[in-house]
């Protein structure tokens, strides 16, 4: 991704998936931008932002205008099989914390 995502005004909802990957991609990387591709397309999603260090740990956030709209795409049927490779491929160990956005500060620097 490597963009700061433009979201709304608060309130809404962040999804943050920290993660540390497996050796080899095993088809990560095909199934990761699939996912992305798929979490834009679903109702309520906002944007998402992801990195990943030379060490395999990864963080991604993804943002959602409600706690309805995350409820739905972690019961897509798609991501729940990616979810059950990652479990069993993908994955050492990772954590999904879901927050609520009260307030965003953001400075862009102009050219």
């Amino acid at each position: 991704m490597g963009n700061i995502a433009r979201t709304p005004n608060p309130p809404y909802y962040a999804v943050i998936f920290t993660s540390e990957r497996t050796e080899g991609d095993n088809g990560y990387g095909e199934m990761a931008k699939e996912m992305v591709q798929l979490a834009s397309e679903q109702p309520g999603f906002l944007g998402a932002e992801s990195v990943r260090d030379q060490n395999g740990v990864g963080i991604t956030v993804s943002y959602w205008d409600s706690l309805e709209a995350i409820k739905n795409w972690k019961e897509h049927a798609r991501h729940q099989l990616a979810q059950e490779k990652g479990k069993k491929e993908w994955y050492k160990r990772f954590s999904t914390r879901i927050c609520k956005v009260e307030h965003d500060y953001f400075f862009e620097r102009e050219s």
